[in-house]
């Protein structure tokens, strides 16, 4: 535990030695479970209490796809008053409580000082190719296997996001990406948003101009590949 206050402060330390607003911050997750969920939560308020103000500004803890849902994060937020970050594919792949998406999404927005942001990405849907080890040859081969949801693909899905933006039109928050392909798939997005809803992509500040100035998305493959 003391290892990971000390990177927190330091974290924290070198953002404000950089002067930047309150948007810049630390995310982190819960960290394990180690048997107990409860008790999990319990050691991150206790954990929280030894960090600096300076560092607990800075701090934004956020659900994961696998431990900590987000009735776990809000019910340490209550007891702390550490910002939240709603994810949108962790929403999905670990919610036990059932947790509507609005009462998350809603309750998460409000425990920020400044313009909150959220994550977003889509699952992976395409194969996974991994190595294997063959018994009888003692050599590794490929073998593909079924995509992993938790998994985030490469580009986001533009359909889905559509239908999320407008879902919680009424809600204000800035997203932040989280796609394996980096700025070519928010290029893609960006593109993808203006055929089919150019009404979410002016809200994006993206126009037919903007784009027009933008490289076309293309993406060089090898031999091997």
């Amino acid at each position: 535990m003391e290892k990971s206050l000390l990177d927190i402060e330091s974290q924290a330390e070198i953002l404000s030695r950089m002067a930047l607003g309150p948007e810049a911050v630390v995310v982190i997750h819960t960290g394990g479970v180690y048997g107990d969920r409860k008790q999990g939560c319990e050691r991150w308020v206790q954990a929280w209490e030894k960090l600096s103000p300076a560092a607990r500004s800075r701090l934004v803890l956020e659900h994961d796809d696998l431990r900590y849902g987000p009735a776990d994060i809000l019910w340490i937020q209550e007891r702390t008053g550490v910002s939240l970050v709603f994810d949108h594919q962790h929403y999905w792949c670990f919610n036990p409580e059932g947790m509507p998406m609005r009462q998350a999404l809603t309750q998460m927005l409000k425990t920020w000082n400044c313009h909150p942001k959220i994550h977003y990405s889509s699952p992976r849907t395409e194969m996974r190719e991994i190595g294997r080890l063959d018994r009888e040859t003692g050599k590794t081969k490929a073998v593909l296997q079924q995509p992993l949801a938790t998994q985030h693909a490469a580009f986001a899905n533009p359909f889905d996001f559509i239908t999320f933006v407008r879902e919680f039109s009424d809600l204000s928050f800035d997203v932040m990406l989280e796609s394996k392909g980096k700025d070519l798939a928010l290029l893609r997005l960006r593109q993808d948003l203006l055929r089919f809803a150019p009404d979410i992509a002016a809200r994006f500040g993206v126009s037919a101009r903007v784009a027009a100035t933008e490289p076309p998305v293309e993406i060089k493959t090898s031999a091997s590949d």
